[in-house]
């Protein structure tokens, strides 16, 4: 029976971290690994097909298991449903209503006025395939009765203040700030459709802008003419995936409230890894900007920091770096092209907010900027655009774009910052919350690269023997090799194999460990906990995904 009515847990003390599931482990492991809500989709209706998803009975499983551990439960039903699935939609939410999930992600009105009518104790999201980019659409959801709009991907950094300051301080907004992003505009694409017979709007795409293409003479049919990487490219709308984690600060403080993790067909590991890795930036947020102690004690209420219109500081407040970028991404302003010889991959994706101008870093977003060959063409793109489509049109006399009050950047930890690239992915961007660094293609590959593997799960630990560590194997382990143990809320364990002491699942001493889906055990006097993948660098980085 759901009991959400007067959930505790509706009381926001801090931003969100968003984690996806693909299935009931997955959920277990976002929440293990400290996932404030965790995002799934059931059998039908959900834009994601390929992952095995959950029964009824597994939501009713995993809502119990999350609320028992302070964590919610989201569950997609974002398709673009067809006349003949309205009645099976409205079946459907009369069977999630009562296995206590906490609320429903939904694009289509149809389907979102049918949950508030069948499910009102169940939260009303509204999806990112919506395409919400204002707040006169965000005010008019929220009447409709939504508590949540996932804003479009396609968003800058000040669009996200500008509707948090006009819309009601309880309706939550959602960013995405990790993973895959897709060509089409708010993921709307009928590409797939067209080429494949698979709909991309039922979570079946087949992801056609992934693929490498050739061309055919008309008149010299079977002979294929590669595209050439050349300046111009070659995978023509493989984006990069996206990484806010160093930009955490600018994107909490411009009005996000949940910050969500891309990957429901991803592994347990990667849910795992990346999960932990903006969990934890989120503790360092709270910390630095005085909101907790370290210990996670309350110092006082969470808020961000954009001015509204209403407070008497908003005609104080100066410009900042976001607010000066703004709008660029739509409003035909080329800006100078990049000099010939400009690295842009050692440059930071942006300054943080209130901040000078940083000097050059290495972080994981910014090593993924494009560099100056990507920058030229996007120049080029952008002078192409139509000149009467000017900054001045779009922000007519008597529009005021929101401040923010500045504050220091939050300085994450080395270690924090590496957890991306320890997961497949392929180039890194900051989507398009910069309008002067925003997402371009990988013209040269569309795999994953992946330089780190998962070699193991850990089972069990015990004192005796001076510590032990019983795992199950996935990848070879020899002696000597150095391995790292992912901990929930704290930097991995680094640990080198010990030269002696692998025994089988029988006790017998190996000289290493090379079955995989075995049972194995190794000395390793540091306290480990059950389910903790074991990673290791690969001899020599792959593409590949996980």
């Amino acid at each position: 029976m759901n009991t959400n009515g007067n959930n505790p847990l509706r009381m926001r003390r801090k931003p969100e971290v968003l984690a996806p599931a693909g299935n009931l482990r997955g959920l277990k492991t976002a929440v293990d690994y400290g996932a404030d809500a965790v995002y799934c989709g059931g059998k039908a209706f959900g834009m994601r097909s390929a992952p095995r998803n959950l029964s009824l009975e597994d939501f009713e499983e995993g809502a119990r298991y999350a609320h028992e551990r302070g964590s919610r439960v989201y569950v997609t039903l974002n398709v673009l449903p067809r006349n003949a699935e309205v009645e099976a939609m409205r079946d459907y939410i009369g069977q999630l209503k009562d296995t206590g999930i906490d609320a429903m992600i939904v694009t289509d009105i149809g389907v979102m006025m049918m949950a508030h009518r069948i499910a009102p104790d169940v939260e009303l999201h509204v999806s990112t395939q919506a395409g919400v980019t204002n707040y006169g659409a965000a005010q008019a959801l929220y009447e409709f009765g939504a508590r949540r709009v996932v804003l479009a991907r396609e968003m800058d950094l000040q669009a996200v203040r500008d509707i948090r300051a006009r819309i009601p301080d309880d309706m939550d907004i959602e960013c995405f700030v990790h993973g895959a992003m897709c060509m089409a505009f708010s993921g709307r694409c009928l590409f797939s459709n067209y080429l494949t017979g698979r709909d991309g709007n039922h979570g079946e795409c087949a992801q056609p802008c992934r693929w490498k293409y050739s061309i055919v003479e008309e008149k010299r049919p079977g002979q294929y003419f590669p595209i050439e990487q050349t300046e111009e490219g070659a995978y023509l709308f493989n984006s990069q995936d996206m990484c806010m984690l160093d930009h955490i600060d600018d994107l909490i403080d411009s009005g996000a409230t949940s910050l969500k993790i891309e990957g429901r067909s991803k592994s347990a590991y990667y849910i795992a890894a990346m999960t932990n890795a903006y969990k934890t930036a989120v503790n360092e947020y709270m910390v630095q900007r005085g909101f907790e102690t370290a210990d996670g004690d309350v110092i006082k209420p969470f808020r961000d920091r954009v001015i509204r219109p209403d407070d008497p500081d908003f005609a104080l407040a100066a410009d900042d770096s976001i607010e000066g970028n703004a709008d660029k991404a739509f409003a035909g302003v080329p800006g100078e092209p990049p000099e010939e010889g400009d690295d842009a991959t050692t440059e930071t994706a942006a300054p943080a907010t209130g901040a000078a101008a940083p000097a050059k870093t290495e972080d994981a977003a910014a090593r993924s900027a494009g560099g100056a060959q990507l920058d030229r063409l996007s120049y080029k793109a952008r002078s192409a655009r139509r000149k009467s489509n000017t900054r001045e049109e779009v922000l007519p006399e008597g529009w005021h774009h929101a401040k923010c009050r500045p504050a220091p950047h939050v300085a994450l930890p080395g270690w924090l910052l590496d957890e991306p690239d320890k997961v497949a992915h392929r180039d890194y961007s900051t989507g398009f919350y910069y309008p002067e660094h925003k997402v371009t293609q990988n013209t040269n590959r569309s795999a994953y690269f992946r330089a780190w593997m998962v070699v193991g799960e850990v089972l069990s630990w015990s004192p005796e023997r001076g510590g032990r560590v019983t795992i199950m194997s996935r990848n070879k382990i020899e002696p000597g090799q150095d391995v790292e143990f992912l901990l929930p809320g704290e930097a991995p364990l680094a640990y080198t194999v010990p030269g002696s002491g692998l025994e089988d699942a029988d006790g017998v001493p190996v000289a290493a460990i090379n079955n995989p889906a075995h049972v194995f055990s190794l000395p390793c006097p540091h306290e480990v906990p059950e389910n903790a993948a074991i990673r290791s660098r690969t001899k020599k980085p792959t593409l590949k995904a996980e």
